[in-house]
């Protein structure tokens, strides 16, 4: 048995692992430093974390059977230049994160890919989609993304940043002339943040959870707006692409329990197309561990790739 070292890098974490090639994350290997403020001014942070968190993998003994590593990390990435840009760690624009994972795991194998491109290839193996040959797997959280299976195989694009859910732009629903992206409509920090205009007077997604719970107005009017973007933007991207199947997951997506239901009837009832109008929703399988064991099945399962 070959194990991978996995990382999945992040707007506010690093985390590392070895993986099987089961899709296991091996016990006692898991290693996890915040990004942060830190890396988002300053990319020695970002590049000592990384460090870090490979040398606690390093230091497993079951090191010696890692054969290559994997990099899911947030975009926009390049795969041809090997670098990455994200969002929130402008200091990192440009940061060459395989040759930097080259030269602190002494692996030569480093294979990049988007982190929602991992998380969808991590479901497709081990998790909802596994056997689906077209899906979209996408996460609901501070951001919004995703990652797409196109007839069996993940779908990277020319740079590697197809999946891009989250910035694809939205119809405003509000009344104002202009469209917005659908993160900007559905992320959890936003939705929150429309919520307290409009007098909610919580601060956090786990707050917002329990006033929808509550049977609060304000807050079901949030998360109804969130579910609705997220539909509006699946209904385009099924109809674009036949799929059969969109698996949500992402902290976010658990504000409500039935979020996935809410997501699908708006599918139903925008789509033009009766194939679009069928694709179900259905919630993640692997919850936490799926950005790791994506980033390990750049190595085991090349064959998806």
């Amino acid at each position: 048995m070959t194990l991978a070292l996995a990382i999945d890098l992040g707007g506010t974490k690093i985390e590392a692992a070895l993986v099987d090639d089961d899709g296991a994350i091996v016990e006692g290997s898991r290693r996890r430093t915040p990004t942060g403020a830190g890396a988002a001014s300053d990319v020695t942070v970002l590049s000592r974390g990384l460090a870090e968190v490979i040398d606690g993998c390093r230091a497993h003994p079951r090191w010696s059977e890692v054969a290559a590593a994997g990099i899911g990390a947030a975009g926009p990435i390049d795969l041809a230049a090997g670098t990455i840009a994200p969002i929130n760690l402008p200091a990192a624009h440009g940061f060459g994160i395989v040759e930097a994972v080259r030269a602190a795991s002494g692996l030569d194998g480093v294979t990049l890919r988007l982190d929602g491109t991992c998380i969808a290839l991590a479901e497709a193996w081990r998790g909802a989609a596994r056997g689906v040959r077209n899906a979209i797997v996408f996460v609901v959280s501070t951001g919004v993304g995703g990652g797409i299976l196109s007839d069996g195989r993940l779908v990277a694009g020319g740079s590697g940043n197809a999946g891009h859910l989250g910035q694809m732009l939205v119809a405003d629903i509000d009344g104002a002339p202009a469209a917005s992206t659908l993160e900007q409509r559905a992320s959890g920090p936003h939705t929150v943040a429309w919520a307290q205009e409009r007098g909610w007077t919580g601060s956090t997604g786990e707050e917002l959870a329990s006033a929808y719970r509550d049977g609060d107005r304000i807050a079901r009017a949030a998360v109804a707006r969130s579910a609705h973007a997220v539909g509006i933007g699946l209904t385009s991207a099924a109809t674009l692409l036949d799929l059969e199947l969109a698996v949500v997951g992402g902290g976010f997506s658990f504000v409500a329990d039935d979020y996935p239901h809410q997501i699908e009837e708006v599918v139903r009832a925008s789509a033009i197309n009766g194939y679009a109008a069928r694709l179900p929703v259905v919630r993640a399988g692997l919850g936490g561990d799926a950005p790791l064991i994506g980033a390990a099945a750049l190595v085991h399962r090349a064959d998806l790739l």
